[in-house]
């Protein structure tokens, strides 16, 4: 495995880091590890509305960064209490999505600081039943991206006030509710440390028999042409959210999946897929195979079996998003 150090706190660089390594940089090894964390950041899933996920108004007035991650799952707040990890293999053999594979050496170095953390049925982490660290997958033909969150010592208060919360997760809003759902890692140590000595003893952990390698100017370029034209960018952050006229949405283990639908002469015209869930393909290719089909629970089934729709989502079937689509 090679370690790249990022000393940058931009999300938007951090994350044009990701991608260049991911799509457009060869190294010696498949394998590769970040450990990085940002200032006080908002972290869009991919296929989320994102005017949906913020307080706008607050984030405006306490200069917090909005990013849209190419990945999938559900908005999350981050800052210089929190940690990003992130695991890049370029030759990854698997179909489908797998958290527990690139979590376990999280949970095993925190097992070694006598934290007694574990692996929900889902993508985050726990410890005592709280919390700590949430995860998300990208893949690009025969490649995959993990990355996570551990939170440390990160002010809940602005993680509260950052984000809005889906009134189907029956989470009340305020802190004292989202305070007994999470935990800070710096909570249960056993001495009083810093954010970089816990960066310390997690590399120590993570990165035994790896190799280092250092950023070039040229990388640097390459990377900063990313950050400029996507990360930062209004279009990919926030989008251009078209109005439809039927919305339907529902929650599967998988997580929340809507449709928004223009439909007109009964003819669906357009499409747009939003949730926290995970794709395992392009999902605007499932989008683009239900535009022209009659808004009809047999012709809407039809279009979902030929596509194979299912193989589309992390653990959302195609009977689920028939039953999302149409009552």
């Amino acid at each position: 495995m090679i370690y790249i150090n990022s000393n940058s706190t931009s999300p938007y660089f951090n994350f044009a880091l990701e991608e260049y390594l991911l799509t457009k940089k060869d190294l010696q090894k498949d394998k590769i590890f970040l450990f990085w964390r940002t200032s006080p950041t908002v972290m869009v899933g991919r296929y989320q509305n994102t005017y949906n996920e913020i307080n706008e108004k607050y984030i405006k007035e306490n200069n917090i960064n909005v990013v849209r991650r190419n990945s999938g799952g559900g908005a999350i707040y981050t800052d210089n209490g929190a940690w990003q990890f992130t695991f890049i293999d370029k030759n990854y053999k698997e179909d489908s999505i797998s958290f527990e594979k690139f979590t376990r050496p999280i949970i095993e170095a925190l097992k070694r600081e006598n934290i007694d953390a574990s692996f929900n049925s889902r993508n985050d982490l726990l410890i005592n039943n709280k919390k700590f660290s949430g995860n998300a997958q990208y893949r690009k033909n025969n490649a995959i991206l993990h990355h996570g969150s551990i939170l440390f010592n990160t002010d809940i208060k602005s993680m509260v006030e950052s984000l809005t919360v889906a009134e189907d997760k029956i989470i009340a809003k305020g802190i004292k509710s989202v305070r007994e759902r999470v935990i800070n890692v710096s909570e249960v140590m056993k001495d009083d440390i810093s954010s970089e000595d816990f960066k310390d003893i997690m590399l120590n952990s993570l990165l035994k028999n790896s190799t280092t390698y250092t950023l070039t100017e040229k990388d640097l370029e390459k990377i900063n042409k990313i950050k400029e034209e996507k990360f930062e960018s209004w279009d990919w952050n926030y989008g251009k959210n078209p109005l439809f006229n039927i919305n339907k949405w529902k929650r599967f283990e998988g997580g929340r999946v809507d449709f928004k639908l223009d439909i007109k002469n009964g003819i669906i015209k357009n499409c747009c897929i939003e949730g926290d869930f995970f794709a395992n393909k392009d999902i605007s290719t499932l989008e683009r195979a239900l535009l022209n089909c009659k808004y009809m629970k047999d012709d809407i089934n039809n279009v979902l079996e030929k596509i194979k729709a299912e193989n589309y989502f992390h653990k959302i079937t195609k009977d689920n998003l028939l039953e999302c689509l149409i009552d």
